[in-house]
């Protein structure tokens, strides 16, 4: 059932977005786990697009909140107010209580106002003047950033990009993807034609059987042994957390749901580790100097760690 809907979905998004096939099943794989998806690319390659065909074509709620210097904590949580009329505070919600919460420029803003998803994006609540309220369920949050070596940006703290499950790039299109685009935008927005696939409950019943794939003792113990050597790595300052362990095996459980598969391959583990641990290393200063990337340290461990064979 979670491939064929899955297809179902990923077809209807392929109306809008043209090309990204690995882009929209990281995507689906985001939504399975509930978790959230820093997109790092530079300006017009195509992610706010993505983040609205992706709310249309589940059915969800859907705010965008365009970060700037300026954007205050309660203009993404809501505030209490004074409502005249009845002589009480009332609660007016902010943007983060939609099912899908697109973050754009999310590096824009200062350290104060990003601060105010952290909460949201583990706990799926947000805290006012005291006073909890619980955020709608499925909930997912895009989040855009610019390039850090970009003027202006304020680069996310550790405790932050680690409560992403994956970071990704959408990057240029092709030759020919790019005059499809063309061709396909000429004379109207396929979005605003876009329907709805599935709705929110069958999203929420899909992540629950998520649950239920098969991961064997040989494949767990080698997403762990991937993530225990990122964290005595000699060119590695900070390495991957438990939080970034827990989420390569929940993301190896829906590839392998959305493939039609009922157990994790090891080839999963080596697909999905790039993704999922190069935003949450921190490497350290010579290695920086030398011009090592964490997506080079992290493809040489994974070559490196000993992947399980059948017996």
């Amino acid at each position: 059932m979670i491939a064929e809907t899955a297809e179902k979905i990923r077809n209807n998004i392929q109306k809008v977005i043209i090309g990204k096939d690995e882009t929209i099943e990281l995507t689906l794989i985001a939504m399975l786990c509930e978790g959230h998806l820093l997109l790092e690319d530079v300006p017009g390659t195509g992610k706010t697009t993505l983040a609205k065909t992706i709310a249309r074509s589940l059915g969800c709620s859907f705010q965008r909140i365009q970060f700037t210097p300026d954007l205050l904590p309660s203009d993404v949580t809501g505030i209490y107010y004074y409502n005249q009329k009845i002589q009480e505070f009332e609660f007016r919600a902010g943007p983060i209580f939609s099912q899908i919460l697109l973050a754009d420029e999310i590096n824009r803003a200062t350290p104060r106002t990003q601060s105010a998803l952290l909460e949201a994006m583990q706990e799926r609540q947000s805290t006012v003047d005291i006073v909890t309220h619980p955020l709608p369920r499925p909930f997912l949050v895009l989040a855009t950033q610019n390039p850090i070596e970009l003027e202006g940006t304020f680069p996310l703290p550790e405790a932050q990009l680690d409560r992403f499950l994956m970071k990704i790039g959408l990057g240029y299109p092709s030759v020919q993807e790019e005059n499809e685009i063309l061709l396909r935008f000429e004379q109207v927005d396929p979005l605003l034609e876009l329907s709805e696939v599935v709705n929110p409950e069958t999203i929420l019943s899909m992540q629950n059987e998520v649950r239920a794939i098969r991961v064997e003792a040989s494949v767990r113990n080698y997403i762990v042994a991937i993530c225990r050597i990122t964290r005595s790595h000699p060119d590695i300052e900070l390495g991957a957390s438990p939080r970034a362990t827990m989420a390569l095996y929940r993301t190896c459980q829906a590839l392998a749901a959305i493939r039609g598969r009922e157990y994790v391959l090891p080839d999963d583990v080596k697909l999905l580790a790039p993704f999922v641990l190069t935003h949450r290393l921190i490497i350290n200063a010579q290695t920086r100097l030398r011009g090592r990337k964490p997506e080079e340290i992290i493809r040489d461990i994974v070559n490196t760690v000993p992947a399980p064979v059948e017996a």
